[in-house]
């Protein structure tokens, strides 16, 4: 199975069914906290809901339209990060990515948002990466902020969570900017 080294404590692994069991009680055990931002939790409510996601996954992988990995951290599986989708034609990834609430301030995510965007461009050979977040999610915002991503604008009601319409903030980075620095 596909593993991908970034640091002594922190690699990313291709999603496998056999991870579904942890990966929901990950879920599980941070719903409220990953319910603020994220807008699946309630259809996320057994084993075989993850299951059925991780097949969804996998289909997509196979179909080269997404890239979905689960986050090691010391040998232990503790979120989730993608391209959640890639563009082809226009050589665009989309980064997504969440994190178990007991795995915050080790700076797990930014140095798995640094890999994602230095393999999209390095090795897939991509122009560009766009990570969006809510505008009220100042965490998840962060990340590609310290990463030297631009802001590029607002996207106004660009989800609906639960019982609320949330504007998303685009940020992008360019290959050319990514390999200059």
């Amino acid at each position: 199975m596909f593993v991908y080294t970034i640091d002594e404590e922190v690699s990313l692994k291709l999603v496998e069914l056999k991870d579904a069991e942890r990966v929901f009680e990950l879920t599980d055990h941070s719903r409220e906290y990953l319910r603020e931002w994220l807008p699946w939790l309630d259809m996320t409510t057994s084993v075989e809901d993850t299951k059925s996601f991780i097949e969804s996954c996998l289909k997509n992988y196979a179909e080269n339209k997404s890239v979905t990995t689960f986050i090691l951290y010391k040998g232990v599986i503790v979120g989730t990060a993608s391209y959640n989708q890639i563009d082809w034609s226009n050589k665009v990834a989309y980064i997504g990515y969440w994190l178990g609430k007991d795995h915050q301030g080790f700076g797990i995510m930014t140095k798995v948002a640094k890999a994602l965007t230095d393999y999209a461009f390095n090795e897939l050979k991509l122009n560009r990466v766009d990570i969006r977040a809510a505008k009220g999610n100042t965490k998840s915002r962060a990340i590609p902020e310290r990463l030297g991503f631009v802001c590029e604008g607002q996207i106004r009601q660009a989800e609906w969570l639960y019982d609320h319409y949330v504007d998303h903030i685009v940020y992008g980075m360019l290959a050319t900017e990514w390999n200059s620095k």
